[in-house]
């Protein structure tokens, strides 16, 4: 029924509850200065959603410089996962996979184990991803046997940098640093009877510097109230740089939500950031419209969309398709694509003047989706009243309702939720909350189960996440 997204996957019983959305332009890290230890033996494990693309994306770094230190991060040009210890601007170790990582849609766990006294040099490093041993490397240069990386040393560890900059960009979610030991993967993870790595609790010690990141905490110090709280027990508690409440977010490995998707961003994309929630159509350009990560094409879902800066022609909806590269391919255009316009209120279809349906929308308005793929009805809603006296729970008389061709007749076989902008002489800013909002929530109302948002969902709707995904089979 659905487009298949990696990670979000259920269970067997632990599951993790929080992440911490990073957005490179706001600059954001957290940073620890600890007491020296062992350089020899450590390990690594987080998951992680990625966000923007064609950037150096650092995970985690220590050093005293930006050549004089050890990192891990997702190469700029091609998306390959790239781990060097660096002295002096001497690299003393180096690996970079030949697999890239570009899935926007997908929650990756990775490990790396260190262990320079191995008499092997290929397993003084070893890297794996979602269980398995990365073996495969355009460059492979192992450490010296007894070297000394510069992790643990008395400079600053961040997380979401790496000295100098090259910020992070996407979510991180259970992050373990294991001071001192070499582990296995499979102390962090495990496959279900699908044969899908899945997340396990991790139940060894972490060591003098080691650390646990959980990021359920919402506070702005360094201490275990704040978003850098360290759960190991150790009180190596992280300073946040530029991150707020607002990046504490339900979007984890084990309920993964949908974004909207870089990867269907074509001809004058339009730029995305916070964490991929936050599309911004530039003016002067000939923009289209965006989908998020997730298709449906049974069940009921419902989504919101912040106005943030709306100018006339901005139409929020939902997509039969991604947007392709043709000029005049914009969103209420299309056939089979629904638009709900700020102009005129008028919902749009085909390249039509559309139908009479509701009021115009303007800045700091939010509009929220109602998707019935049982009954193949649309309904929108403005800052928590339904337009055209609609009833989402009315069924198949679809009281207010907008009638949408079936799922099976469109080009996917599945709806997207969708946003546009359809003249290039505007700039527009929209705010997508599939359950994991960008921005602040003031009342906070989830789907029964799942999701934030800002007016509740319809009952029997429902935030458009892997866990309710798994309830339609």
């Amino acid at each position: 029924m659905v487009f298949p997204v990696a990670g979000g996957n259920e269970s067997k019983g632990y599951e993790v509850e929080n992440s911490l959305r990073f957005n490179d332009g706001d600059s954001p890290y957290l940073s620890q200065t600890p007491n020296a230890s062992n350089r020899r033996t450590f390990t690594i494990s987080f998951w992680t959603k990625r966000g923007v693309l064609g950037t150096n994306a650092s995970v985690f770094a220590q050093g005293g410089a930006s050549n004089d230190q050890t990192r891990l991060r997702f190469v700029d040009s091609d998306s390959s996962l790239f781990f060097d210890d660096e002295a002096g601007g001497t690299s003393q170790a180096r690996l970079i996979t030949n697999r890239v990582f570009r899935d926007v849609s997908a929650w990756y766990h990775i490990v790396i184990v260190v262990n320079t006294p191995e008499s092997t040099s290929s397993d003084r490093i070893k890297l794996y991803v979602n269980g398995v041993q990365e073996t495969s490397f355009a460059t492979s240069n192992y450490p010296s046997q007894n070297h000394e990386m510069l992790i643990n040393t008395a400079n600053a560890f961040y997380i979401g940098r790496e000295v100098g900059g090259s910020y992070f960009d996407g979510y991180l979610a259970e992050m373990h640093f294991i001071d001192g030991q070499a582990k296995a993967q499979t102390d962090f993870g495990e496959f279900d009877d699908n044969n899908v790595w899945i997340p396990k609790k991790y139940t060894g010690t972490h060591g003098t510097n080691g650390f646990f990141m959980e990021f359920k905490q919402t506070g702005t110090s360094a201490n275990s109230s704040g978003i850098g709280a360290d759960t190991s027990g150790n009180d190596n508690h992280f300073t946040p740089t530029n991150l707020a409440a607002t990046d504490v977010t339900e979007d984890t490995c084990t309920n993964n939500f949908a974004t909207i998707n870089s990867l269907a961003n074509q001809t004058h994309p339009a730029t995305l950031s916070e964490g991929n929630l936050r599309v911004d159509f530039a003016s002067g350009l000939d923009t289209k419209y965006n989908i998020s990560t997730i298709g449906v094409s049974t069940g009921k879902w419902y989504c919101e969309v912040k106005a943030v800066t709306i100018p006339d022609y901005a139409d929020i909806g939902i997509a039969s398709r991604p947007c392709n590269t043709a000029d005049d391919d914009k969103l209420t255009r299309a056939q089979y694509n629904y638009g709900y316009a700020a102009d005129d209120g008028n919902v749009k279809s085909n390249n039509t003047s559309g139908v009479s349906y509701g009021n115009t929308y303007d800045d700091g308005d939010i509009i929220g989706i109602a998707l019935d793929l049982d009954n193949n009805k649309l309904y929108f809603s403005k800052n928590g009243t339904f337009q055209n006296s609609g009833d989402p729970t009315s069924g198949a008389t679809g009281t207010g309702a907008v009638s949408i061709q079936a799922p099976s007749g469109t080009p996917d076989g599945v709806y997207y939720f969708a946003g546009g902008d359809n003249r290039n002489d505007h700039a527009t800013r929209m705010d997508f909350n599939f359950g994991n909002p960008p921005y602040t929530i003031s009342s906070g109302n989830t789907d029964g189960k799942y999701g934030n948002f800002e007016y509740a969902p319809p009952s029997g709707y429902y935030a458009l996440c892997t866990k309710r995904l798994a309830e339609f089979g």
